[in-house]
């Protein structure tokens, strides 16, 4: 087997309760009475593979793995009295009321999970009548995009809705089409070339009855150019100049 091809993941667990719990869990173990030599062994032997996978190992999993294998020694040993009164009795009962403590705490995360998980879909709703209060007054050019948030955009509408509705007059937009071709235009400057060897560029402008309709003489001009059809000559004045036939 390719050895780059085999690798081993390991169960992420939060802390070593919780590893000690999945032993219990899986095993079916009564936590009251914990084999200890069992899950000493179990917890030892998943902190040697993380080793062997250079996962960086947290100071209370080292801590719980030493607790219990002391325990594990002292429980192998003839029992006696230590001199100030502890037992490793004592060291395994004080194990087990924190894991049972931790598997509480476990098990009514677990039921506050979905009540967390509904929070996290809610909009805090803040002070409404002070935050209309502040939308709806005049913000200098950009400065209300300067802490954009959803509730502000919700504002922002809210504003532009009222304002549509008490409006005095009924907004209507009227599209023009105007009646303006760049061919049109190449024919209209090509029929001026004809009555004149020379044209203004300004006089074409002044000529124009709109922007729009200049802006097409200014593309039948380039087109013009760009085919060949005529030359320009610098004219006098500031942009100004000449176009004659070619």
């Amino acid at each position: 087997m390719d050895e780059e091809s085999f690798a081993i993941k390991l169960p992420q667990f939060e802390g070593p309760f919780d590893l000690l719990l999945f032993f219990i869990e899986r095993d079916e173990l009564d936590i009251h009475d914990i084999p200890i030599a069992r899950i000493t062994d179990d917890f030892l032997n998943y902190i040697h593979q993380m080793v062997s996978l250079n996962i960086e190992l947290a100071s209370e999993f080292i801590f719980v793995a030493a607790t219990l294998m002391r325990i594990k020694a002292k429980m192998l040993l003839p029992r006696y009295e230590a001199e100030n009164g502890e037992s490793e009795i004592d060291h395994k009962e004080d194990l087990i009321r924190k894991l049972i403590e931790y598997k509480k705490f476990k098990e009514l995360c677990e039921e506050l999970k979905p009540f967390e998980e509904e929070r996290f879909k809610q909009e805090k709703r803040g002070n409404i009548a002070y935050d209309l209060e502040q939308a709806e007054r005049v913000a200098l050019p950009g400065e209300e995009l300067t802490e954009l948030s959803l509730y502000k955009l919700m504002m922002v509408y809210d504003r532009v809705i009222k304002r549509y509705a008490s409006r005095a007059e009924e907004i209507k937009h009227t599209v023009v089409q105007y009646p303006y071709t760049i061919e049109k235009q190449k024919e209209a400057i090509d029929q001026l070339l004809k009555i004149n060897n020379m044209l203004d560029f300004k006089a074409i402008a002044k000529n124009s009855e709109n922007k729009v309709h200049f802006v097409y003489n200014f593309l039948a001009v380039l087109e013009m150019l760009q085919q060949e059809l005529i030359d320009i000559q610098i004219g006098l004045g500031y942009n100004n100049f000449w176009i004659s036939a070619k």
